[in-house]
């Protein structure tokens, strides 16, 4: 197959863009996960941190509670971060925290999920994604390795198919990718330098400020959409001739951004590679699945074999572009 893309394919590859852009514009504040982390400087006593998304200068109601008899020791301490609001303070237990179960109070009224985080002043730690859907978990005795690799494996899923803007890069290396053979190698190209990155960061190797990193990302989204636009002109540049090459170079720069993320999650001690791994292996899971349902679509509807007009072609890579470019204005006004 040396063409994938017809003039039916860049009707599901307008339909995804403008899919992705409504999606940004309606749940943008929503899918920050908040985050809960407690940590046990002495025995039955914790310093407690509750990251919350903000929606303009309102927070999401959410509150942890725990079914067992704890105290405050100390009142709660708020401050605004941009787009989050962090609250801390310290808490003493009088049951063991262990056994009990923890509650993201508000949670199931939101579109967001929650990440608890807790270490034990003896070296343990326990991880556990929260969602809408199930806003509470038990607090175990130890976790075990099987526990960690899911959780981190469910959080690269999400964190990929929640992040529209790796998925408008990957999207764009699709419709600028011509020929199954280059579609693989650019693909892969992608996911190993991110993954490259991505260890090098998380481990500590490389530190990078988040805000440029995120800037950059958006402006590599506008330049493949200017390249796609190069090709419908019938010119040839390094982006359609080895798109495995530009999806190398970028994949280290999205690699740092994954990392930023992850950081922020944080990583369960004792346990780092693991949860690295599994981590990794979620954002490739997502990222195939996104892939796969292009080519599914793309399929689809070449076999209904009806002629577009060839104007339609040049509305993918500018839509994706505009939103790329709104992106880059967006967080580079955020520094």
């Amino acid at each position: 197959m040396r063409r994938i893309w017809n003039s039916g394919a860049v009707l599901v590859l307008l339909t995804l863009s403008i899919g992705l852009i409504s999606l940004v514009a309606a749940s943008a504040h929503e899918v920050r996960p908040a985050y809960l982390e407690l940590r046990e400087d002495v025995p039955n006593e914790f310093s407690v941190l509750l990251k919350t998304p903000m929606r303009g200068d309102a927070r999401l109601a959410l509150a942890a509670v725990f079914s067992g008899k704890v105290e405050n020791i100390t009142p709660t301490v708020s401050r605004p971060t941009g787009d989050a609001m962090v609250q801390t303070w310290r808490m003493r237990t009088i049951e063991p925290l262990t056994g009990q179960k923890v509650l993201i109070d508000g949670l199931r009224s939101t579109m967001t999920d929650a990440l608890v985080r807790v270490e034990f002043a003896g070296g343990g730690a326990w991880v556990a994604r929260l969602t809408p859907g199930a806003p509470e978990a038990t607090i175990p005795m130890t976790q075990t390795r099987g526990m960690v690799a899911t959780t981190y494996l469910k959080l690269g899923i999400e964190h990929i198919l929640l992040g529209f803007d790796h998925l408008l890069f990957v999207l764009a290396l699709l419709i600028i990718t011509q020929g199954s053979w280059r579609l693989v190698k650019t693909v892969t190209s992608f996911a190993v330098a991110h993954s490259i990155t991505l260890a090098l960061a998380t481990l500590g190797f490389v530190h990078v400020p988040s805000p440029p990193v995120e800037a950059v990302i958006t402006l590599s989204i506008a330049f493949v959409a200017v390249e796609i636009v190069h090709v419908r002109q019938g010119r040839r540049s390094l982006s359609a001739r080895a798109p495995w090459i530009v999806a190398f170079a970028f994949g280290l720069l999205h690699g740092l951004g994954f990392a930023g993320s992850l950081s922020e999650i944080g990583l369960p001690a004792g346990q780092i590679p693991l949860a690295l791994l599994f981590f990794n292996v979620g954002v490739e899971i997502g990222q195939l699945l996104f892939v796969g349902a292009v080519l599914a679509l793309v399929a689809l509807i070449r076999s209904a074999k009806r002629p577009l007009p060839a104007w339609l072609e040049l509305v993918p890579p500018y839509a994706i572009g505009t939103v790329a470019m709104f992106w880059v204005i967006e967080r580079v006004a955020a520094f």
